[in-house]
């Protein structure tokens, strides 16, 4: 489990292929104290698990799964990526609940000066578009960001001057990949009232299905 608040920055040192898996070595641009083998780090907002480590590196494998839901296969040797270690009982909650289970591929679709800030918009599948929402939280990289507006293929999000100066959101250009991944939480509630969505028979005049979802379904469900 992670936060979304990137604890530095790694390079890419090796990059060694297993037919449709990868074993990647890493080194920390920061010190990576304290690591030890079987524990989690976020690359880029994918949850890996360290094999081998020492000298502010480690090695950790990627299976073809992985490679195929993220951009982690398109990395190459000498690439930044944000590295973020799972989160300890007793740490600040800074971000939001990151599960470092990337949902989708996004893709940078503009960025544009706003103030010292950038506004920068990006386009993902639209069957994900009723986990994003505005004013929710998105993980994208492994970034924790605010969601200021979007629609049902696209969100907005506005990156500060700090998150820009520390994280690889600065090197995104029109046309990048970035790993997306939902808020956990809204995911859980979608899947809990989904059965309950359109349950009923669609109005005369071929209406869309009226929901059973209502305030008292909800408070009798705990949601309140």
């Amino acid at each position: 489990m992670f936060t979304g608040i990137i604890n530095g920055q790694g390079k890419i040192l090796a990059i060694e292929p297993r037919g449709h898996e990868t074993r990647f070595t890493i080194g920390a641009l920061y010190d990576l104290a304290d690591i030890v083998g079987g524990e989690s780090i976020a690359v880029n907002g994918t949850c890996l698990t360290v094999e081998t480590f020492g000298n502010r590196r480690f090695s950790a494998y990627a299976s073809a799964e992985t490679l195929q839901r993220t951009t982690l296969g398109g990395l190459k040797t000498g690439d930044l990526v944000n590295l973020e270690r799972a989160l300890a009982l007793g740490d600040r909650l800074g971000g939001h609940i990151v599960a470092g289970h990337v949902d989708c591929v996004a893709r940078v679709l503009s960025v544009r000066q706003e103030g010292e800030s950038r506004r920068i918009r990006l386009g993902f599948p639209q069957r994900f578009g009723q986990e994003v929402i505005e004013k929710g939280s998105v993980a994208l990289d492994g970034v924790s960001l605010t969601v200021n507006d979007c629609g049902p293929d696209f969100l907005e999000i506005n990156v500060i001057p700090e998150t820009w100066r520390v994280t690889t959101v600065a090197a995104w250009k029109p046309g990048a990949a970035v790993n997306m991944e939902t808020d956990v939480i809204g995911k859980y509630v979608r899947r809990m009232i989904a059965p309950h969505l359109g349950a009923q028979a669609p109005q005369s005049g071929g209406g869309e299905a009226e929901s059973r979802v209502t305030l008292d379904f909800l408070r009798e469900n705990g949601f309140f």
